[in-house]
This record gives C-alpha cells, sequence and structure tokens, in this order.
C-alpha cells in the first residue's frame, strides 16, 4: 500500500477539506464502521478505513448533488488515488449512477446513513453515550420520520439488502465499531 492510503495522509486530505467537527466526526464514525467490516469480511482495515474516512472530504465545499462527490473524485484522481479507490468513494451517492461494484463499496453505502443515525440516536440519551445506545432503540428511532429526519432510511434498508443482512445486524456491526471511538466522535 503508498503512503496515499494510510490515515495519517487521508486524514489529512480530509482536514484540508473538512473544517467543520460535525462532518469530521461523522468521517471517523464511518472510517470505524469500515474498519470493522474490513476485520469481519478478512479484508484490508486500512484501505477500507482510508475509505470510510475520505468519501464526504469534498462536501463542505461542494455541498451540492451537482458536486458531491463528483468534485471530491477529480480530487484523489489528481492527488493520484487509483480509479477502484475513486469509484469505490462515488458509489455510496446513488445520484452518481456509479454502481457498488466491490464489496467496499457495498459496506460504505451500507454504513454511511446508519453511522449519522445511531450518532443521533446516542445525542438523545441522557449522558449522550453511544455506548448506552441499543439496537433496539435504533430500530424504533427508525420508524419515527420526525427523528433525523434527513437521514435516508430506504439507503439503510438497501444497503442491508445489499449484504444480504437484516438491518438489525448492520445496526448492530455500527454500534459496535462505534463504542471504542467515542471520544473521537464525541459519544
Amino acid at each position: 500500500m503508498t503512503d496515499l492510503y494510510r490515515r495519517e495522509t487521508v486524514l489529512a486530505l480530509l482536514h484540508e477539506y473538512t473544517e467543520g467537527e460535525a462532518l469530521r466526526r461523522h468521517a471517523y464514525a464511518v472510517e470505524a464502521a469500515m474498519r470493522a467490516a474490513a476485520d469481519r469480511t478478512g479484508n484490508d482495515p486500512e484501505h477500507w478505513g482510508a475509505v470510510g474516512l475520505i468519501h464526504d472530504f469534498d462536501y463542505e465545499k461542494f455541498p451540492t448533488m451537482e458536486e458531491h462527490p463528483f468534485k471530491g473524485a477529480e480530487i484523489l484522481r489528481e492527488r493520484g488515488y487509483d480509479e477502484e479507490f475513486v469509484r469505490t468513494v462515488m458509489a455510496h451517492a446513488p445520484h452518481t449512477g456509479v454502481p457498488r461494484e466491490n464489496e467496499c463499496a457495498q459496506w460504505l453505502f451500507a454504513v454511511d446513513e446508519l453511522c449519522g443515525f445511531c450518532m443521533a440516536c446516542a445525542m438523545v440519551q441522557p449522558d449522550k453515550q453511544i455506548a448506552q445506545v441499543k439496537v433496539k432503540s435504533v430500530r424504533k428511532k427508525l420508524k419515527k420520520k420526525d427523528f433525523a429526519a434527513k437521514v435516508n432510511r430506504e439507503e439503510i434498508a438497501e444497503g442491508a439488502a445489499d449484504l444480504g443482512l437484516e438491518v438489525d445486524a448492520v445496526i448492530e456491526h455500527v454500534l459496535g465499531a462505534l463504542v471504542p471511538v467515542a471520544g473521537d466522535i464525541g459519544l
């Protein structure tokens, strides 16, 4: 693996384009979920973590559907990232039309929205601790359309189905991945 995919390099790129703490925390959460998914599936946690960490790095500067993640893909290509990596990042956003052609892309799509949703669930806990969030509670809140209303529930269901898993199994995966990084994500 070249230095391009090492956490320090990817983290520097994330910080170059993303100043907001909330979006950085989302990136750290998705990174953790992707590293756990790589461990679970026998893949490279460093590479999968890099995908999770960088997937939304362009969003703060280029937030429209016409720009994100297209501008990010251009930047990644300019920096020398390989096309498979770029396409995996692109595939997390259905509006790009880039298919989820590999297991890493499927997991990224499955955990992206769910990481944000689980973090929102933790924020309404009395102690705001991700460790206190239970699968049953997340499932119940998914049914409340006014809770974290911007989170796309259909994408959560589609992501789990693409993996051949129940939504509860993906929720459990995400919660398990986020607990060890609770300090990094402010929960």
